[in-house]
């Protein structure tokens, strides 16, 4: 089948999938195969909350070898959102290819569509609400720009990935003698860790590196960005990560990442010791006191890590970050502060994430300036910059606060 007739197929079945299991309001397996002849029901999934359903979630499959998976949003038993997709074989593999959005009316208001060229690079097409005119597109997956190695302090950034395809990052990407990348996506294990944090699905990409990143290289521009997209499907696969990375040269991990299940790190911590990597990571933005409520890796005690949280300009802890007055080691202002996102806009951002590239780019010039320095040398260097907040005197972080970590 070609890609237009799968296309036409696909927004077929999305829109009868609104039209007629949208409005159901109980909405169950068999009410969906009555309703939308032609299919069958693989798998039912409902979440509820004090006995009310907030999320319905079927899996279908319909006629020509393809699949829907419908959800239905709920609060308090009102639809919310309604969304569709639609997947269909390819080989002997069953891959997503369209989705549909309807609001509580069951309006549709957009559709998104997966796009490929040259069999590699990727493209995400946002379509307006009759799922045929195209009203922009987001690139995935795209090719290693050209372009030399700047020398200058290697940072790895371990993240959702970066969108090295941006003007603003070509020179400041570390490359082999032949100009290739020396960044891996860890995810989908290839060359090329695009920004986009799928875990949502392959519709609702997160693009957290890439603004990450921009903080690095406006606050320390001689660093060298090594990107890694975090192995999400695969944990384990830290160890390589790290690896990787130092075999690169890198002397910084820059981990804006983190979760609660301590046993997702155990490779990546076994790894760090292994070498002289300085990593810095973020606290998380739970609100909570990871003392009491452990974030991995934040909360390991390797001599190797620094845990550091956002402030306001002031010092005072910013609302919703993590803190700990033994796990978290410093705070710096990283709210409301400027970044560039994946589109290669300007935009603002807040969070302990965002302070991890400031603490980073720290590294870096510090870095330049002594480079025999060792990991924990480096992590003495930073911590004597710290000083004691003169609004969060105690149990917030273990050193204190850095108030301008772009000045030397």
């Amino acid at each position: 089948m070609s890609p237009t007739a799968s296309a036409e197929r696909a927004s077929d079945w999305l829109k009868l999938a609104v039209a007629k299991l949208c409005p159901i309001q109980d909405l169950t397996g068999f009410d969906a195969q009555t309703a939308l002849q032609g299919s069958w029901i693989l798998e039912e999934t409902r979440t509820p909350q004090e006995g009310v359903p907030q999320r319905i979630e079927l899996r279908l499959a319909v006629e020509g070898s393809g699949e829907l998976l419908v959800e239905k949003r709920l609060f308090g038993g009102q639809l919310r959102q309604f969304r569709a997709t639609y997947s269909a074989l390819q080989g002997a593999i069953l891959q997503p290819l369209s989705m549909v959005i309807a609001d509580g009316g069951c309006t549709i208001r957009s559709g998104r569509q997966l796009r490929e060229e040259e069999g590699a690079w990727q493209y995400l097409d946002h379509l307006e609400d009759d799922l045929e005119t195209l009203r922009w597109s987001e690139t995935l997956q795209a090719p290693w720009p050209s372009g030399e190695d700047p020398g200058g302090v290697r940072v790895a950034l371990v993240d959702s990935g970066l969108a090295y395809d941006l003007e603003h990052f070509r020179n400041h990407l570390a490359r082999d003698q032949d100009g290739n990348s020396l960044g891996y996506d860890f995810w989908d294990m290839d060359p090329w860790p695009y920004d986009g944090d799928t875990s949502r699905g392959p519709f609702l990409p997160i693009r957290h590196g890439t603004p990450v990143a921009s903080i690095i290289v406006r606050e320390a521009p001689d660093a060298a960005l090594i990107p890694f997209r975090y192995p999400r499907p695969d944990m384990t696969r830290m160890a390589e990560l790290v690896e990787r990375a130092s075999a690169s040269g890198a002397r910084i991990l820059a981990m804006p990442l983190g979760s609660r299940k301590s046993d997702e790190w155990s490779a990546f911590e076994q790894a760090l010791k292994r070498h002289d990597l300085l990593a810095i990571v973020s606290a998380g933005n739970d609100g909570k006191d990871i003392d009491r409520n452990p974030v991995f890796p934040a909360s390991s005690m390797l001599e190797n890590i620094i845990t550091v949280t956002s402030a306001d300009q002031f010092g005072r802890l910013a609302a919703g970050s993590n803190w700990g007055e033994q796990s978290v080691d410093i705070m710096v202002p990283a709210e409301n502060i400027d970044v560039i996102d994946f589109r290669g806009a300007s935009g603002k951002a807040s969070g302990s994430s965002y302070a991890v590239p400031r603490i980073a780019a720290l590294a870096v010039r510090i870095l330049s300036e002594d480079p025999a320095l060792s990991a924990l040398e480096l992590k003495e260097q930073i911590f004597s910059r710290a000083a004691p907040s003169p609004f969060e005197t105690r149990g917030k972080v273990a050193v204190g606060w850095i108030a301008d970590p772009s000045s030397n």
